[in-house]
């Protein structure tokens, strides 16, 4: 028997999904991000304004979540860690290693202010970069393949995937020690490494090889079921494990993006058809959701609270652009600016973060309210303002002498 189920809400949250696209398409001068657009319609639709669509539905909950997992993992396997080398793992690493301690700094000052409850979850969220916002932006500009772009890919890959670590570790929703989540994080990125060598040395297969070349492009659609099986899987281990599912989902899009190196030979459509489930349903959900569940009430209950946004977004700020300077060695000043408000700019991770915060009554909802507020604006005005930075060519001998070290150096 079909459980009882309304699909009431699930329409309205997709009409809006598919609206919000089109309607900036036929606007294109806005250029707002669409992510953006969709948590700011979802409050319009949830409870803060016309009730429309209720937190506790059923299907929405299910496919947000689902939706966050895919996002994460399409995050995941932006990721090229044959790049993680030579001075730009230096570079990008020493700017997340300032970024961490200018996260503890900036969340020990907020508490001491009385405008957020718990430090270092407030840290660990200002320490993040949206990977899957700043990718699409650089592309868009012709930035990705320079060795500009490749710094920032490089430090936003750093940054999510050593935010989602932290997160694991110190708000992990089972485990209680901090040894005892260490322990568990080992062995489940054990197990996955264990299993990505069994996955890549069984790709070796000729057999096995054709049989997916066969497949990929029928009703089968083998390569993308083996990536939802790896999702899935990966999600279902890390809860095994008591750790987050975002983790297992971020984990999944890096091991698919090291076991998968041929994909413009034998299969150049496979990440298209992932990026088509992912942001042509599900990813859109999950933000849609998010405005649904966000509480406006809580944000604008009092003018402290209010003010938490701007705080909240120049500590963003300060965390994640001022550990820029350190690529002055290999950018011109324009483009370290540039490289700074991209670092900043954070939605994704500072959204789900919050939500497990409050979900664990680690922060409140003002502060969550507020902190998901300042990602929306990071998100609106850091990357429009890094683009204008971009805008013009700097043919500078400066600027030619930084793009010829960090050529040689790659």
């Amino acid at each position: 028997m079909m459980p009882d189920v309304s699909f009431g809400g699930l329409v309205l949250v997709t009409a809006v999904a598919f609206a919000v696209p089109l309607l900036l398409g036929l606007f294109p001068k806005l250029r707002l991000p669409s992510p953006v657009v969709e948590l700011v319609a979802g409050i319009v639709i949830g409870p803060a304004v016309l009730g429309w669509v209720r937190p506790d539905d059923v299907p929405v909950q299910v496919l947000a979540l689902i939706g966050l997992a895919f996002l994460l993992f399409l995050a995941g396997l932006e990721i090229d860690l044959r790049a993680l080398r030579g001075r730009l793992l230096t570079y990008a690493g020493a700017g997340f290693a300032l970024s961490i301690v200018l996260a503890l700094l900036a969340g020990v000052a907020l508490h001491a202010a009385g405008l957020a409850e718990s430090p270092l979850l407030v840290a660990i969220i200002l320490s993040s970069t949206a990977l899957g916002v700043v990718t699409p932006v650089l592309k868009d500009a012709g930035e990705s393949a320079t060795p500009f772009g490749q710094l920032v890919i490089v430090a936003a890959s750093i940054a999510d995937f050593g935010a989602v670590i932290l997160l694991t570790l110190f708000f992990s929703k089972e485990a209680t020690s901090g040894s005892t989540r260490l322990m568990l994080l080992s062995g489940f990125v054990l197990l996955l490494v264990v299993g990505g060598i069994a996955l890549a040395r069984a790709g070796k297969s000729i057999r096995l090889s054709d049989a997916l070349l066969r497949l990929q492009d029928t009703t089968a659609q083998i390569r993308v079921r083996g990536a939802v099986a790896l999702l899935v899987g990966s999600v279902a281990l890390a809860e095994r494990f008591g750790l987050e599912s975002i983790l297992g989902a971020f984990v999944a899009g890096a091991i698919l993006s090291v076991l998968d190196r041929d994909a413009m030979m034998t299969h150049p459509l496979f990440r298209v058809k992932l990026e088509a489930i992912g942001f042509g349903f599900l990813v859109p959900v999950f933000f849609i959701s998010s405005g649904v569940r966000f509480d406006l009430h809580a944000l604008f209950s009092s003018a402290s609270t209010v003010a938490r946004v701007p705080i909240f977004l120049v500590a963003l700020l300060v965390v994640r652009a001022l550990p820029a300077l350190l690529y002055r060695p290999m950018l011109n000043g324009r483009r370290v600016a540039a490289a700074g408000l991209l670092q900043a700019t954070s939605l994704t991770f500072v959204v789900a973060a919050a939500q497990i915060g409050m979900d664990l009554g680690v922060i409140g909802a003002a502060t969550g309210a507020a902190l998901i507020a300042a990602g929306l604006l990071s998100v609106l005005v850091f990357p429009l303002a890094a683009l204008g930075l971009l805008g013009r060519r700097d043919e500078s001998p400066d600027a030619q002498a930084g793009t010829a070290a960090t050529s040689s150096s790659s």
